[in-house]
Order: structure tokens, then sequence, then C-alpha cells
């Protein structure tokens, strides 16, 4: 049954129809036809420069989007997000997470109760705390978590470490008990900080790996080793239950969805390893970006825009898969975050309200940093039988090494994304063979394999430099174009019921690797539980 609300039927088939029209032309033959398509496809918002003039529209079919857009109350849904209103209808709470990057004195309302001058406490109690860090005999931090407690921090870290840095930053999410060991492996627990974060503290991973690394501290520093626990949590209380001494609790709120809480004191790690005026340049660049999505129209809008490009591939040309090139190492770590941003947040296959969607939600994604994806899975993207759009983000001046390596690396993102669509025609290719005089019948074995079908589309992200600004407004784009799409597709964004059963069936089966009676189970799952049992 199509459940689509009536005001959006007909704009759906709308762009429906323009997928339709797209597939039997080129991108390329686009920029010919369209003398203004630059500058209605290209934009700059909050330090970054937006390129979608590569994707598979028209501008008749972004018009199409944009009504697509409109018909959907966009524009309410927006103010309803910005205003803390209910959202996040599964569980009845607001998603602020633009309140925790807001300047000081801000007065955002979650469901009505003011929130902001809590923010503010917060962030001023990170600081001093950061400082006081910095300021002793701690030389690194070990920081445990899972999903957005882990994956935002890591990202943040690895892409804006010092070289040498003061305070040296792990992280500890899987509970294979590997990587604990390996983030532990050489530190001096007399210098060595522990950061739990757990937005509840029952996830299974989060407890286990914080019992081991208090163990650890326990064991070399006795009853002192407490005063080196810190612990971030919306669920206060369990954090000092577990024994972490009160006043190095720091608390974040229900209204903060996991993989949206960077921006809290689950950064706590980077604020202290990177020091703290580092984490409030990444908060300022994040609410810049805030404020170009709140302000701007939807036709200049970055977010929107990118969601239309996005839900135009995926809805209107049936591409469930994109890729994520950030051609620049220290981001090799965004597809990840990515991944659960909006594979985690858009996932979903009922609506709002319970009912079937009408319309594919969430493409998958996948990625690495260029080069290395080059010589890896862009085989796929150029002449694979799917077409796979493609994000690609460079950063202009290196923030490290050799400046001219740094051109060659800006040659290789320009050049992909031009190949991607451009391609390479198969008569071009014979004629080059039969220049180097090759017979007829090697040519007709050689020529189909080296030709590039092309029409492959991309869009393209430039800063100048990749710095906290720059990389916190990267984030909030993301955040934001996730948002519109659950709009359009009438999904909630920030629920994740499909992470639930998996967790709830694994304390089963613990239960039974530990000694337990036998449960009911199929019979594949009975007979690994009895293998890994003996």
């Amino acid at each position: 049954m199509n459940h689509r609300l009536p005001k959006t039927a007909a704009a759906w088939s709308r762009l429906e129809a323009a997928g339709t029209a797209a597939r039997d032309r080129r991108i390329e033959a686009l920029f010919a036809a369209e003398p203004d398509r630059l500058a209605r496809l290209t934009l700059s918002a909050a330090g970054l420069d937006l390129d979608l003039s590569k994707q598979p529209w028209s501008l008749a079919d972004l018009d199409a989007a944009l009504d697509l857009a409109r018909a959907s109350d966009l524009d309410a849904a927006r103010a309803a997000l910005l205003a803390g209103e209910i959202v996040n209808r599964s569980e009845e709470r607001p998603a602020l997470h633009m309140a925790l990057r807001a300047p000081p004195g801000a007065d955002f309302r979650a469901a009505g109760q003011p929130i902001s001058a809590e923010v503010d406490a917060t962030r001023a109690r990170m600081k001093a705390f950061a400082e006081q860090v910095r300021a002793g005999p701690i030389r690194a931090i070990v920081h445990i978590g899972i999903g957005g407690s882990d994956l935002g921090p890591r990202l943040i870290w690895e892409a804006l470490k010092p070289l040498s840095p003061r305070v040296e930053l792990r992280f500890a999410a899987n509970v294979d008990p590997a990587e604990l060991a390996q983030a532990l492996s050489g530190l001096d627990p007399a210098e060595t900080l522990v950061v739990v974060v757990s937005k509840t503290f029952t996830t299974l991973e989060t407890p286990t790996n914080a019992e081991t690394a208090r163990a650890w501290l326990r064991a070399a520093l006795g009853p002192a080793a407490d005063a080196q626990l810190v612990a971030v949590s919306a669920a206060p209380d369990r954090a000092q239950a577990f024994g972490v001494p009160a006043d190095q609790v720091f608390a974040f709120w229900d209204w903060v969805g996991g993989r949206y809480s960077l921006w809290s004191a689950v950064g706590l790690s980077c604020a202290v390893a990177l020091g703290f005026e580092a984490f409030e340049r990444l908060l300022a660049g994040a609410a810049a970006m805030d404020a170009h999505f709140a302000s701007a129209p939807l036709e200049t809008n970055a977010p929107v825009l990118l969601a239309l490009a996005h839900i135009f591939n995926r809805d209107g040309l049936g591409r469930p898969i994109r890729a994520v090139v950030p051609y620049a190492q220290r981001l090799r770590l965004l597809p990840a975050f990515l991944q659960q941003l909006e594979m985690e947040s858009n996932g979903k296959r009922v609506d709002a309200f319970g009912r079937p969607v009408a319309h594919p939600t969430a493409a998958a994604v996948f990625g690495d940093a260029g080069t290395n994806g080059q010589h890896a899975f862009f085989q796929l993207l150029h002449q694979g039988t799917d077409i796979i759009p493609v994000d690609i983000l460079a950063v202009r001046q290196a923030t490290d090494g050799d400046p001219a390596a740094q051109t060659k690396l800006l040659a290789n993102a320009v050049a992909q994304a031009e190949a991607l669509m451009v391609g390479r025609a198969e008569a071009e290719v014979r004629a080059e063979l039969a220049a180097k005089g090759l017979p007829a019948a090697e040519i007709d074995a050689l020529a189909p394999q080296r030709a590039f079908p092309g029409d492959r589309p991309s869009s393209f992200i430039l800063m100048d430099r990749l710095d906290p600004e720059r990389l916190g407004a990267l984030l909030a784009l993301y955040e934001h174009k996730v948002f519109v799409e659950g709009v359009l597709w009438g999904i909630n964004s920030f629920d994740q019921w499909g992470v639930e059963l998996g967790k709830t069936l694994a304390t089963r089966v613990l239960a039974e690797l530990e000694g337990g009676p036998p449960g009911a189970h199929d019979p594949s799952t009975a007979a690994l539980i009895r293998k890994l049992k003996t």
C-alpha cells in the first residue's frame, strides 16, 4: 500500500519521472544545454565549497526535487527541529545537538524547557577540567565507548591531532579484548586517564572494557586509581554506581542522540587532548553551518541540496549504494562515521507512524581515503555494472608534509571526478590501439576492457584547510543532510530500534556460554552455542 501523503504523492511522481528521463541522457551534455548550470549547482557555506554540477539531474530536475522538499513541509520541519519540538516521536524527545555548539548565551529549549544555561555550565566545566588535566602529569587518555560514543571523537582526533601531541589519545570500542589490550599497551597507569563514555551505562561492550581498564589502573595504583577514572553519561547515577567519583562524571542529555553527541561532553577526551580552544573552534564551525541551514533558502541551502542530490540518485534512479572518498588521510574515518550517521538514522522500513515506507530509504555507504581507494574499489566505480554515486572531499592546503605531494593528491581528486563523469569512449581506445599497430582481433578483445562508460555522478566538497572550524562545518553539513532526507522519506531519523534485537539476544547467548541452561534457539544457533561451549 502506498502511504504517501496526498500532497507529496504528486511531487514524488514528478521526481521519479525526472529520474526515468535522466537515464536517457549524459551528465556531461547538461553543461552545454544549461549555461547557468555551474552557478545554480555550486555554492559556499561555512567555509565549505560544494559542487553538485556533476550530479545526474538537470536544472528542471532540481526544481522538481525542491518542489518535493516544499510539499514535504521541510521549512516547517526545520523550524520544529530548531525550536526543540518533539521530532523523535517514538521516544518522545527533541533532537537538539545544535544547542551543544551554539555560542554561550543562546536560548535553546527542549520541549519548551530552557537548556542553554545548562549546556554552557557543562561546557565551562569541561574547559576547567581540560586545562587542569593538561597542566598535570597525565600523558595519555584511553577513551572507552562504542557507536556514537566512539566514532565521532575518534574521527575528530584522527583529523586534528598534532604530530607530537602533548597528551596521547587512544580508543577502545570493540568488546574484542585485543582492542583494549592494544590501547593500554605501553602506557604508564600513573600518567593515564581512562574516560568511559556511555549514554545508558548498560551497553555490553563499554562496561566490559571499562571494568578491564579500571582493574589495570587499580593493579598499579591501588585505591588512588579511581581518581584517574572519568565518565560521560546521560545516566550519571549509574556511572557513580560503577565507581566513578561524582565530581568526575560529566552528564549529557536524552535529547542528544548518540551519533550526534560528539559536540557534548562525549567529546571531552578530544577537548583535553587537543586543547579546549580547538574544541571550541570545532563547535563554532558546526554552529556556522547550523546558522546557514536555519536561514538559507532551500534552493541555496547546502545540506538541503546535498540531500536532494542523494535522494535523486536513491529514489529517482534506484541507486542503493554511495561511496565517500575523502582525499585527506586525516579524514579516512569519515566513511565509517557516515555509515552510522546515515544508515542508523535513515535505515528504516517504516515511517514515523509505523507504516511501511513508500520508497527506498538510506543508501549503503562505504569508502576510504583517496588515493588508497583508487587502488581498491575504484575499478568497480568506473567499470562495474552498478552506477555508484560518489562524494569526493578535498583539502586545498596540506596539514602536514610536502606541499608538492598535496598538489598531486588534489590532482587525483579532481581527475577522478572528471573521469567518472566523462569516461573514455571505445572508439577512442580503438583508434589508440590501432595507432600502436595492434591487429584487429586483439583490438576487438582489448578495446571494450579499456573503455570507460562514464556518466557516473559525484559531489565535490572542497575546504581550504582541515582545521577545527571546517571539520565542524563538514560534520554538521552531513547531520542536517540526514535530517532533510528523513523529512522527505517521512521517517524518524533519531531513533535506532534496529540495533536492539541483536543486543538482547547476545545477553541470552552470553548466559549460556557462561554455563547457564540452554535456551530456545533455531537449530543453527543452538549448534554454534554447543560448539563454542566445548
